[in-house]
């Protein structure tokens, strides 16, 4: 099993890799109840206040296969598909 501490060197070696920082064009249109759950998986992602995963208890299940849908394109279009995956699979050894 990895340790927190050797997936976050992992994480932040990934992050720092030549072409991370490239722009990637992303052309989506979202509806406005999209991007507002988007808004708070994010807000409660990086822990910014408990209302925000209190809501996240209220997404239908079809809205929650949306935002899944939208971040699994956006890894596509940026060709970080199979690192994510690999990721993934540090994560649950």
């Amino acid at each position: 099993m990895a340790t927190k501490s050797m997936l976050g060197t992992v994480y932040e070696t990934l992050l720092c890799s030549p072409g991370m920082n490239e722009a990637v064009k992303l052309d989506f249109k979202l509806n406005r109840k999209t991007v507002l759950l988007l808004n708070s998986v994010v807000e409660a992602g990086l822990g910014n206040g408990s209302d925000s995963q209190e809501l996240l208890n209220f997404i239908p299940t079809e809205d929650a296969d949306e935002l899944k849908n939208f971040v699994d394109e956006c890894l596509k279009k940026a060709g970080l598909k199979d690192l994510n995956e690999k990721m993934k699979g540090l994560i649950s050894q």
